[in-house]
């Protein structure tokens, strides 16, 4: 049996830059919620197919473990890999909530990944995974750099670890969800014209509690955050003094160190 834990993430900021072939470019401040994870098991299992235990609602094809799988399968044409889930069979064990700004997909995508070129021996080097996760999801490639805090700029493949005392976060995560097409949908209709590079410029060379008490308006910090309000009004009811807003959220976070 192999595990390996799955972490969560915030964002710091995140500024949208531009869109371009379809999706938007960002830059952003991730770091990883050291106590928040998910944990991935491959547990031996004869079975036919490939088989997940613990996304339950999610259809195998539609989940974004099989899609790493798949990837690595096109991209190395080892039969090791085929072979190790033959006899294996994954087990997500999930603490982290869906559609909650906190990644707990890409990050179990990308932890899978790593397990298994550990697992079969692939030797791909770092970067070169990252470049395989990027075609499953923007977040992916932070999640297998596995950085405790990264400047994250393009389409999310670009990630640059920075050096920073690491921050304790509490999290609130409402009962409601933010599907991240719809939030991005909204910020191209609606807020795409008003980006404004000069307004962020130096904000990727300070570090995060730094930041966070320089910019204390979470609109401010997080373009998604006011496309999030535009899809899901609920949201404003629920901002509070001193927290902040992760990704396309529904998370709110704050520093507790």
């Amino acid at each position: 049996m192999h595990t390996i834990k799955a972490h969560a993430k915030v964002n710091i900021f995140l500024k949208i830059t531009g869109h371009k072939d379809g999706y938007h470019t960002l830059l952003s401040r991730f770091i990883r919620v050291d106590d928040l994870y998910d944990t991935i098991t491959l547990k031996p299992c004869k079975s036919e197919s490939f088989t997940i235990d613990g996304c339950e609602g999610i259809p195998t094809e539609s989940n974004t473990i099989y899609k790493a799988y798949k990837a690595l399968l096109e991209h190395t044409g080892n039969s090791d890999i085929k072979e190790l889930f033959d006899t294996h069979k994954v087990v997500v064990t999930k603490n982290i909530p869906s559609q909650a700004g906190l990644g707990g997909g890409s990050s179990d995508a990308a932890a899978f990944m790593r397990l298994v070129n550990e697992v079969c021996n692939l030797q791909i080097g770092t970067e070169e995974l990252a470049q395989i996760g990027s075609t499953i999801g923007a977040d992916l490639p932070f999640f297998i750099y596995n950085y405790p805090s990264a400047n994250v700029s393009g389409f999310g493949e670009i990630v640059e670890r920075f050096d920073e005392k690491p921050l304790s976060v509490e999290l609130y995560t409402p009962k409601i969800g933010c599907d991240t097409t719809i939030v991005y949908k909204a910020f191209k209709k609606y807020l795409l014209q008003d980006i404004s590079p000069m307004s962020y410029f130096g904000w990727d060379r300070l570090d995060s509690r730094t930041l966070l008490n320089i910019v204390v308006d979470p609109i401010s910090l997080n373009d998604l955050y006011p496309a999030a309000l535009i899809s899901y009004p609920k949201l404003e009811e629920l901002d509070r003094e001193g927290w902040f807003f992760s990704g396309s959220g529904s998370t709110f976070f704050k520093v507790i160190n």
